[in-house]
């Protein structure tokens, strides 16, 4: 009953900063809780971040804690993943979700089956 659309990716030089959206259909979106998830090379896709429908609680990944900042602006009905100090590692086709609206008011998650609805997809580049 959602649809997720990512933008915001490009090529960017390691430590450099690229903000990822991730724009949702639907007028329930305030009562999802949204994740971002990436997908390197020859990786299975990992986490990244989450955030709840209440409240904003977040979670992250350790490999991405200090650098990156999830966020959601329910106004507008999208959810951000700001990403500073960009790595090489960081190299990834990354991915919004959306679990709910039946999960927890502070819910978060870092699975990815715990997630309902996808979006395609938006691929981030870092460079040396």
């Amino acid at each position: 009953q959602v649809q997720l659309v990512e933008s915001g990716g490009g090529s960017v030089q390691a430590g450099g900063s690229l903000r990822l959206s991730c724009a949702a259909s639907g007028r329930t979106f305030s009562s999802y809780a949204m994740g971002w998830f990436r997908q390197a090379p020859g990786k299975e896709r990992d986490f990244v971040a989450a955030i709840s429908w209440s409240d904003s609680i977040t979670r992250y990944a350790d490999s991405v804690k200090g650098r990156f900042t999830i966020s959601r602006d329910n106004a507008k009905n999208t959810v951000y993943l700001q990403m500073n100090s960009l790595k090489l590692e960081d190299t990834a086709v990354y991915y919004c979700a959306a679990a709910g609206p039946s999960v927890g008011s502070y819910w978060t998650s870092s699975r990815e089956y715990d997630y309902d609805f996808w979006g395609q997809g938006t691929q981030v580049t870092v460079s040396s």
